[in-house]
């Protein structure tokens, strides 16, 4: 998994920098800013990007062969919006409140109830 900072090219005059990413290609320089070829991508939305995070980034990662998995955390509520690659052109959407979040490729699993109960528990 990648920290926030780097930088994503969705064409040659596009690039998003997301909050979070996993790539699983070979190790990248130090110097490195750009991520070729993430899997997953993650934004944790706030008022200044909720509409760039579900639209323009949201079109422009899936352009990309690679991305998987998008993911758009929710800092206010225990929800998470899962948007999958499908067959074709498809991109999959669902919300996850709970359970188990099985991420294919590339094989992880996030156990959302215990990730909700740390992340909101003095609510």
């Amino acid at each position: 998994m990648l920290p926030d900072g780097m930088t994503v090219r969705v064409d040659a005059h596009t690039a998003h920098e997301p909050d979070a990413l996993i790539y699983c290609g070979a190790k990248l320089p130090r110097s490195a800013v750009e991520v070729p070829n993430p899997v997953i991508l993650v934004e944790v939305l706030s008022p200044s990007t909720r509409h760039i995070d579900a639209s323009a980034k949201l079109s422009g990662y899936f352009r990309l062969a690679s991305v998987a998995h998008y993911l758009i955390f929710d800092p206010e509520r225990p929800v998470v919006v899962h948007h999958a690659r499908g067959t074709g052109d498809a991109i999959l959407t669902r919300i996850v409140r709970d359970g188990v979040l099985r991420l294919d490729p590339p094989g992880l699993e996030i156990d959302m109830t215990s990730l909700f109960e740390r992340t909101f528990a003095s609510d």
